[in-house]
C-alpha cells in the first residue's frame, strides 16, 4: 500500500505545476490523506482500475478550483472543527418555498444572518425529472438545477455571497441512484453496454426474486417491490425507491469516478457539505437488505478522502437512518473511526423527543440513547425535531422491551397520538405509509401540528397554546443543547403549520410528506420579529412567542463553549417521571441541562445534576439557584445549569 501511495503521489504530481502554492499544497494534503484514499479504493475496487482517472479528475478540477475557494480551503485546514463549534447553527429550507428562487435567496440572507444561522442547507436543488420526482431526489443532471430556481452560475455567486456572510452552503447529493432520464440510463437504454453496467439490469425475474427474499420496501404503498421492468433495456433494473429511479451500481469504478467528478463539480460552485443521501442503500449484497454494507463504508472513506485532499473545505453528511448500533459505522469504527463521515443524522433523538412526549416519561428516551457510543473527536451530530420527510416510529423491541414495553405496539399508539386519533391528544399529524401487514404506520407534520400548536389555535384556547408553545421550545431545547449541528427546519423558527393545499395537486396529494413542507410566511415571519401589540390576535401572538424562544435558544448556545460537538452528551433519567438530565462534561465547563417533559410541575434535587454544587445559572432564563433545595421545573421547561 505504501508503494501506492509512492506512486500515486508521483502521478499526481506528473500533472501539476509544482511552482505554484496551491499546488504545493495539495500534494501536502494527498500526503495526509492520501493513504485514506487509496487504502478504501482497495477494500473494494481494482486499484489499476479506480486510481489513474481519480486522479486526473483531481488535477483537472484542482485547476478550475477558484483563489476564493482555495483561500477558503487554507482556512478550513486550520480550523477544522468548524463545524462543531457551538456558533454552528442550521436551517433547512426548500428554495422556492423560501424564497422562490436563488435570487430570492439572496435578499434572504439578512434574516438567516439576524437569527445567528451559519450553515444552510438547501433541498434538493439539482435538477431532478420532470413530473413525479420524489421531492427532487431522482435527479436527471448533477450538473445543472431546476430551471426555476437558477443556475450553476447563481449556485455559485449565492454560494459566495453566504460565504461573506459567514454562512456554510449545504447541498443534497443522492448517491444511490439517478432518474430514468439521466444521462446515463438514456445512453443504457440505447444498448451502450458502457453504461448499461452503471445500473443492475437482469434479463428475467431469476435474480430478483432471489434478492427480494431478503429485501424491504421503502414505499410500499406506491413503489411495492425493488426491480422493475424497462421495455428499452429489455430488463428488469433494480430500483428501491421508485420505479423512476434507477438504482446505480457501486461496484463499479467508474461509477465511483463519476461522482467523485460530480463532488468536485459541486465543491468548485461553493459547496461546503454535502448530504449524502441514501448512503445505506448503495452496496447490494445477495441474502441480506442491501442496506450498511462494509462497502458502504469503505466508498464513503474514499469520497471525504478524495475532498480532503481536492477540496478540504467540504464536509460529508450521512443521512443513514439506521438504529443506534448501526450509525456509529457511518463515522467510522476501527480503522476507519473519523475517517467516514464528518457528519450524520441523530435521527433517533428526533423519535425518542416525541415518544417521550406522547407517553409523558422519559425512561425509554434514556435507555434508547444510553446505548450510542462516543463519536471520533472530529465528528458531530445533524439534530432536529423535523425535517422535510416523515418519521418512522423507528423504536426498537430490544429497548422498548427492556423499560417493560411491547414495542408494535409502542409503535402504534405513537403514529395514534401524532395523527390526534388518541385519546386526550392535540397533535394533527398525517398518516403516512400504512404497513399492510403489521398496521403499523409513519407520521407526517410540521412541528408545530405535532406539539399542539395547530390545535390550540384551531379552538381558540390561549391557555392550551401556551402549554403547546412550552412543549415545542423545551423539545427544540433538546435539540439546540444536545451537541452537534442543531438544524431548523424552515419556518420552525415561527411555528409554521400543516399545509392542506398539497391535497389539490394530484403530483403531491398521495405523499402526505408535503403537509410539514408549507411556503414560508414572510408577513409573519417580519411580525414575530418586531414587538408584540398587546390585542395581537392568538396566531401572532404564537408566532412572536416562537420566535422569541427560538431565538433564546440560539443566542445562549452560541455563548456556551460546553456545547462544541468533540464532547459527547451523557442522557440520564432523573428520579421524577417526565424528566431527563443531559450531562455535558467539557474542559471549559460543566453544563447540566434539565427537560421536564411533562404536562405536570417536576421537582429535581440536586443530587441529580452530575456533580454541580451550590449556586448555579440557568442560561436560559438567566436565573440563579441554590441547589440546596434542589430545582422547580414547570410543566414542558428546559433548563441550562452551570457553577
Amino acid at each position: 500500500m505504501i508503494q501506492s501511495t509512492v506512486d500515486a503521489r508521483r502521478q499526481l504530481a506528473s500533472q501539476l505545476d509544482l511552482s505554484r502554492r496551491a499546488d504545493l499544497e495539495l500534494l501536502d494534503r494527498f500526503d495526509r490523506w492520501g493513504t485514506d484514499l487509496i487504502s478504501a479504493l482497495a477494500d473494494v475496487y481494482d486499484i489499476s482500475e479506480a486510481l489513474p482517472e481519480l486522479l486526473r479528475i483531481m488535477a483537472a478540477q484542482h485547476n478550475a478550483r477558484s483563489e476564493d475557494l482555495r483561500q477558503r480551503d487554507r482556512q478550513r485546514v486550520l480550523e477544522p472543527d468548524w463545524f462543531q463549534k457551538p456558533s454552528t447553527v442550521g436551517y433547512v429550507c426548500y428554495t422556492d418555498l423560501f424564497a422562490k428562487n436563488l435570487k430570492g435567496l439572496n435578499k434572504r440572507i439578512g434574516y438567516l444572518q439576524e437569527m445567528g444561522v451559519s450553515y444552510l442547507h438547501l433541498m434538493p436543488i439539482l435538477k431532478p425529472r420532470p413530473g413525479a420526482n420524489d421531492g427532487g431526489y431522482a435527479v436527471m443532471d448533477y450538473r445543472a438545477l431546476r430551471e426555476d430556481l437558477g443556475t450553476m452560475d447563481e449556485l455559485r455567486s449565492t454560494a459566495k455571497k453566504l460565504h461573506e456572510s459567514g454562512i456554510s452552503l449545504t447541498l443534497d447529493l443522492v448517491l444511490n441512484h439517478v432518474a430514468q432520464e439521466h444521462e446515463w440510463a438514456e445512453k443504457a437504454k440505447a444498448g451502450d453496454k458502457k453504461y448499461r453496467d452503471y445500473f443492475y439490469v437482469y434479463p428475467d425475474r431469476e435474480i430478483p426474486d432471489q434478492f427480494e427474499k431478503s429485501l424491504t420496501e421503502v414505499f410500499p404503498d406506491f413503489a411495492p417491490g425493488n426491480f422493475t421492468w424497462d421495455d428499452q433495456l429489455n430488463g428488469w433494473v433494480w430500483t428501491t425507491f421508485n420505479s423512476y429511479q434507477w438504482d446505480v451500481n457501486w461496484s463499479n469504478p467508474v461509477v465511483f469516478c463519476e461522482f467523485a467528478d460530480i463532488i468536485a463539480n459541486l465543491a468548485n460552485h461553493g459547496v461546503d457539505c454535502l448530504r449524502l443521501d441514501a448512503i445505506a442503500f448503495i452496496w447490494k449484497r445477495m441474502g441480506t437488505q442491501s442496506q450498511g454494507e462494509p462497502e458502504v463504508h469503505a466508498i464513503t472513506q474514499a469520497m471525504r478522502a478524495f475532498a480532503r485532499i481536492l477540496t478540504p473545505a467540504l464536509i460529508v453528511k450521512a443521512e443513514a437512518i439506521v438504529g443506534p448500533a448501526q450509525v456509529s459505522a457511518y463515522f467510522g469504527e476501527g480503522e476507519r473511526a473519523g475517517k467516514v463521515s464528518d457528519l450524520a443524522y441523530h435521527n433517533t433523538l428526533m423519535v425518542q423527543i416525541w415518544a417521550a412526549i406522547a407517553a409523558k416519561d422519559t425512561t425509554l428516551l434514556e435507555r434508547s440513547l444510553s446505548r450510542f457510543t462516543a463519536l471520533p473527536n472530529t465528528t458531530a451530530w445533524a439534530v432536529y425535531l423535523r425535517c422535510h420527510d416523515d418519521i418512522g416510529w423507528a423504536i426498537d423491541d430490544t429497548d422498548a422491551h427492556s423499560v417493560g414495553l411491547n414495542g408494535h405496539m409502542h409503535r402504534m399508539f405513537l403514529a395514534e397520538f401524532f395523527n390526534g386519533t388518541f385519546a386526550g391528544s392535540d397533535a394533527r399529524g398525517v398518516d403516512f405509509q400504512v404497513d399492510p401487514v403489521s398496521g403499523e404506520k409513519r407520521t407526517s407534520g410540521t412541528a408545530a401540528a405535532l406539539a399542539g400548536v395547530q390545535a390550540a389555535l384551531t379552538a381558540k384556547d390561549r391557555v392550551h397554546l401556551d402549554i403547546a408553545i412550552d412543549r415545542y421550545l423545551c423539545a427544540y431545547g433538546m435539540v439546540f443543547g444536545f451537541g452537534g449541528i442543531p438544524l431548523l427546519y424552515m419556518g420552525d423558527e415561527i411555528g409554521l403549520l400543516n399545509d392542506e393545499t398539497y391535497l389539490k395537486d394530484p403530483a403531491k396529494a398521495a405523499d402526505s410528506r408535503w403537509a410539514n413542507r408549507p411556503a414560508m410566511k414572510w408577513a409573519a415571519a417580519e411580525r414575530a420579529a418586531t414587538s408584540l401589540a398587546a390585542d395581537a390576535p392568538l396566531a401572532v401572538y404564537a408566532e412572536h412567542r416562537i420566535r422569541a424562544g427560538i431565538q433564546r435558544l440560539i443566542e445562549v448556545r452560541r455563548a456556551l463553549p460546553s456545547l462544541h460537538a468533540s464532547v459527547a452528551t451523557q442522557v440520564s433519567k432523573a428520579k421524577q417521571k417526565g424528566v431527563v438530565v443531559f450531562n455535558r462534561r467539557h474542559p471549559a465547563g460543566h453544563l447540566v441541562q434539565v427537560y421536564n417533559l411533562s404536562d405536570q410541575g417536576r421537582w429535581i434535587g440536586g443530587d441529580e445534576l452530575g456533580g454541580l454544587h451550590g449556586l448555579v445559572t440557568d442560561h436560559i432564563t438567566g436565573h440563579s439557584f441554590d441547589l440546596s433545595g434542589g430545582i422547580p421545573l414547570a410543566p414542558y421547561e428546559a433548563r441550562w445549569l452551570t457553577n
